[in-house]
């Protein structure tokens, strides 16, 4: 059962969908691991769990948030991937998060994103996406670039006293 009316988008491979109860677990057990260092954790297990009711209430305050992503035929979680526009954040962004390092290098992220990025411009009508990324994550760059994305050194940083890296994806064209 779903805890909030969500779109589900798919792709080629995968099935992203809202975060449901179940989730929870793979959630947290990412954020208690050393994997998590660039995306805030790692985390004792109730900070994961409020950080992880923060994402399902990001969907009931906004009508949009972070999608889990799940390999078609599996309702297992990969990741999360999506729209995130938490209250003092200076632009809208799109982002992603692998929980298994298995899922890594494989596309998935950059399908995943893909996806999104697409609904952000023709669904929500966003006129910029931006994707926030920590310094010393050179995966995550390496997919805003794979992704059109150009580093925008004049962005405003959502976290002035951690600065990371903004990454400003490009708007497709024939899009107002």
């Amino acid at each position: 059962m779903s805890l909030i009316q969500t779109p589900t988008l798919e792709t080629e491979r995968l099935i992203l969908r809202g975060p449901k109860a179940s989730d929870g677990e793979a959630f947290m057990g990412f954020y208690a691991t050393a994997r998590s260092k660039f995306t805030g954790g790692p985390m004792p297990p109730r900070q994961a769990w409020n950080f992880f009711g923060t994402e399902i209430g990001h969907w009931a305050i906004h009508g949009f948030g972070m999608f889990i992503v799940t390999r078609k035929g599996s309702d297992a979680p990969l990741g999360i991937v999506g729209h995130w526009y938490p209250w003092g954040w200076p632009e809208r962004e799109v982002g992603w998060v692998l929980f298994d390092a298995a899922s890594e290098g494989q596309g998935i992220a950059r399908e995943a994103a893909g996806a999104c990025l697409d609904h952000a411009w023709r669904v929500l009508k966003w006129d910029t996406v931006v994707s926030y990324i920590a310094h010393g994550n050179e995966a995550s760059v390496a997919l805003a670039k794979r992704l059109g994305a150009t580093l925008d050194e004049n962005a405003v940083q959502p976290k002035p006293d951690t600065p990371g890296y903004v990454y400003r994806h490009p708007r497709p064209e024939g899009l107002s």
